[in-house]
């Protein structure tokens, strides 16, 4: 039997006063308990398997660090950050681009880039299309190892898949350069390259996921497409994911892993099967290449999902024509973050110079940048300012 209740009747003075106190604590415990109760029936409704809806202000550090890191990426007024000295035009040279495929509008869009840039150094150009096998490949780069060129680009294909043409390039002192062949920027040693031309993937894959968490406000449901046969996109989605991760109000729902050459047949059925388990949980979503999200979109337009998000998707990818008039007519894609092209194929002629002078590498790394359709202003490629003018500064051209 409880003190002052019951048969003994209602309590007087100071312990009347005690029992009032306890009751209402117990009274305001309740409704806490009721409360956090509701709250955690409806966090377990969106967890299994989604979103832990973290409300405003779920992760605030993280949230105000990748609102700052977007803000400064979305910038198209960057002033050129590159060389602005090096060796002056070495005339009379001819270089080869191997191209993993010319089909690839990344690769091509880099070819592009190299042509016009030679044509302004001097020298000649040519491009022979590995056609997207590895036996094409080989044969591509075996033909550019007995044209003897002064250098030759391996344009976006691994080249330890092409080891044995690489040691006669080797042997017969043919420098090589590469665009996305290695995984780092930079000179390599094994392969050995010159330098290889990317931007850097880590920096890629902070900003992809940093897009996410300050579009979603810390709050989302992602899926994260990658193709886990190639060690440079498996090692982007990973770094992806961690990103991911530091905010807790934003959760993997599904990380697909779809070879790029099968991703046309394979994108559509998987979206579907996606969006059948996950509904509205899927907020945003993250691919290593843009070319999924052009799949995707017949899958989400069969739902009836429009074309404006959600999903929000973002391509931690090259940024080809296709994905930005994706962009610009808000179709299914919201934001990528591409490769400067261009710019890229300008700095594979110029590192070329670099070392036909007997100069190092110049070790730029062209920075991040995030093209949406309030940004972009209707272009349909990132080409930033100010490089065209410097390199022919350099040049003497």
């Amino acid at each position: 039997m409880t003190r002052g209740t019951g048969p003994l009747g209602p309590p007087r003075g100071a312990a009347a006063h005690r029992t009032r106190g306890v009751r209402a604590r117990a009274a305001a415990l309740a409704l806490l308990l009721a409360a956090a109760t509701l709250a955690g029936c409806e966090r377990g409704a969106q967890d299994s398997p989604g979103v832990s809806p973290t409300g405003p202000g779920g992760c605030p550090a993280a949230q105000a660090g990748a609102q700052a890191a977007v803000s400064r990426a979305e910038r198209t007024d960057v002033p050129w950050n590159g060389p602005a000295k090096g060796p002056a035009a070495v005339p009379g040279k001819t270089i080869v681009y191997v191209a993993q495929t010319m089909t690839n509008p990344g690769v091509a869009g880099v070819a592009r880039g190299v042509r016009e840039a030679a044509k302004v150094i001097g020298w000649k150009v040519r491009v022979i299309d590995g056609e997207g096998t590895p036996a094409g490949i080989q044969a591509a780069l075996s033909q550019a190892v007995t044209l003897r060129p002064a250098g030759i680009v391996i344009g976006g294909f691994d080249p330890h898949s092409t080891s044995q043409q690489v040691a006669r390039a080797t042997a017969a002192r043919i420098p090589l350069i590469g665009w996305h062949a290695v995984a780092a920027p930079g000179p390599s040693r094994s392969p050995r390259l010159f330098t290889n031309i990317t931007t850097d993937v880590a920096d890629v894959a902070a900003i992809s996921a940093q897009w996410v968490i300050a579009h979603s406000r810390g709050n989302a449901g992602v899926v994260l497409f990658t193709d886990a046969s190639i060690p440079f996109a498996h090692r982007k989605s990973e770094l992806i994911r961690k990103a991911l991760a530091a905010c807790p109000g934003v959760r993997l729902l599904a990380y697909p892993n779809i070879p790029i050459p099968d991703a046309s047949s394979r994108t559509p059925r998987e979206v579907s099967f996606l969006l059948a388990r996950f509904g509205n949980r899927w907020t945003h979503s993250v691919a290593i290449n843009d070319l999924y999200f052009a799949d995707a979109a017949p899958a989400f337009r069969a739902a009836g999902k429009e074309g404006s998000g959600p999903p929000f998707n973002i391509g931690a990818g090259d940024g080809d024509p296709s994905a930005f008039q994706r962009i610009n007519s808000r179709q299914y894609q919201a934001a990528t973050v591409p490769e400067p092209l261009s710019l890229q194929g300008w700095q594979i002629v110029d590192e070329f110079n670099r070392a036909f002078s007997g100069r190092p590498a110049s070790g730029y790394v062209a920075p991040v940048h995030i093209s949406t359709a309030e940004n972009s202003e209707g272009a349909t490629a990132w080409d930033p300012t100010g490089y065209r003018e410097a390199y022919r500064r350099i040049w003497g051209r």
